[in-house]
């Protein structure tokens, strides 16, 4: 597809922020086998970009750029560092609404989450852009009254990131921020689903003055990726956020180089209410906890357990509440749910809840796809789950006690 065709379904304000090739080494790269990805809109299945789909060579290509980067990027101050740190926040905030709606045209959540999220993602840019100047060492004892002992830190090298689609700029810049304050450069791999905001957060990076190879961006074969940084010698820490499955994989992986590893992995969130919960407080805390994002993050509620003193009251007002949620294309006004991110995860929805409904579940609001189509599926609440459900078993979303479950699934 060409840039004149995407261009007319992507309109920003600073059409230079609409990238569509990787980042190694300060250029703007295509995958050395010239294969693509094709990067789509949940909510309408259009095409937003075709980007390049990298594999092994390209990650290494990547990673060497990065390492022969390290040393005269962790040789800098750390006041120099955060200087360029500041410059990128102040970019992401000044460049918050193209940000936003990137963010909504290729995840689908809505605008004003997405503009929550831009918010939320540069503070992380800003606290480590100070946070990053009171990097102290340690004074020890020592027992040699000719000695002084003392402790420096220091980066650790070549940092591998690995993002997940669900929050494609807040997930990034937790990573990259502090490992680039610390002194670290990057060899990022953000989802295949949702590339085109790392593209752009990369490129207001790059505004900033972070230099060449500091921070790289590659996206593509995960496989491919994930094993030429795990079996690089170069790359010294990794950090992921990603299905717990995956964690696994990697902390195996990351033996024999003997890599330092930070794991962030799947939530097991129960929601309490007990008998003298404020009803209102309670019916919001469960709608943002579970619908937030379409209930597609890893700390969203996945099962509501109610005492059976405020179970009626409650179920009542939640079932209510539930049926006024908005669903549809995050750009419109006043849609608070949009789509699925892919029919993978619509087909996982529809199965779970036909298959607790065949053991017995009972459907209060939803249950089916949404009559806009696509990926669109309606709020659901169930009740009546036990753990023979897949739903209960496999999404850990329902825990049956007392004979009263509630399950919000989305």
């Amino acid at each position: 597809m060409g840039f004149a065709q995407v261009g007319a379904m992507v309109q920003l304000k600073n059409m230079g922020l609409f990238k569509t090739q990787g980042l190694i080494n300060g250029e703007w790269a295509n995958a050395l086998d010239n294969r693509t990805l094709a990067v789509n809109n949940p909510a309408t299945g259009d095409v937003l970009a075709n980007v390049p789909f990298m594999g092994k060579i390209d990650a290494e290509k990547a990673i060497a750029a990065a390492s022969v980067a390290f040393l005269p990027w962790s040789k800098r101050t750390a006041f120099d560092r955060c200087k360029l740190l500041r410059k990128w926040f102040d970019l992401i905030l000044e460049n918050k609404d193209d940000l936003a709606k990137l963010i909504t045209l290729e995840n689908g959540k809505p605008l004003t989450e997405a503009n929550g999220e831009v918010v939320y993602g540069g503070g992380f840019v800003e606290y480590y852009a100070e946070e990053g100047k009171r990097v102290f060492g340690d004074i020890i004892p020592s027992p040699f009254p000719t000695k002084r002992m003392l402790v420096m830190k220091q980066a650790v090298g070549v940092v591998g990131a690995i993002t997940p689609w669900n929050f494609p700029l807040a997930m990034i810049t937790r990573k990259v921020a502090p490992a680039l304050a610390a002194g670290c450069t990057i060899v990022l791999k953000p989802a295949e689903l949702t590339p085109l905001t790392a593209l752009a957060a990369a490129e207001l990076a790059v505004q900033a003055g972070i230099p060449s190879g500091v921070l790289n961006v590659v996206m593509g074969d995960a496989v491919e990726i994930g094993a030429a940084m795990m079996d690089s010698n170069e790359v010294r820490k990794i950090t992921f956020t990603g299905s717990t499955h995956v964690g696994k994989l990697l902390m195996a992986a990351a033996s024999k180089t003997v890599k330092k590893i930070s794991l962030e992995l799947g939530g097991n969130a129960p929601l309490i209410i007990f008998n003298d919960a404020d009803i209102e407080i309670a019916v919001q805390g469960a709608l943002y906890g579970k619908y937030r994002n379409a209930g597609q993050t890893c700390v969203c509620v996945n099962r509501i357990l109610v005492q059976d003193g405020i179970y009626d009251k409650f179920s009542e007002a939640f079932t209510k509440a539930v049926q006024k949620l908005r669903v549809g294309h995050g750009l419109d006004p006043g849609v608070t749910q949009g789509p699925l991110i892919n029919e993978a995860s619509l087909k996982k929805v529809e199965a779970h809840v036909q298959d607790a409904v065949s053991k017995g579940a009972k459907v209060l609001v939803g249950g089916k796809r949404h009559s806009l189509g696509g990926t669109f599926y309606q709020p659901t609440v169930l009740c009546g789950c036990n753990d023979e459900m897949l739903i209960f078993r496999l999404s850990s979303v329902c825990l049956h006690r007392e004979h009263r479950a509630w399950l919000a699934y989305r």
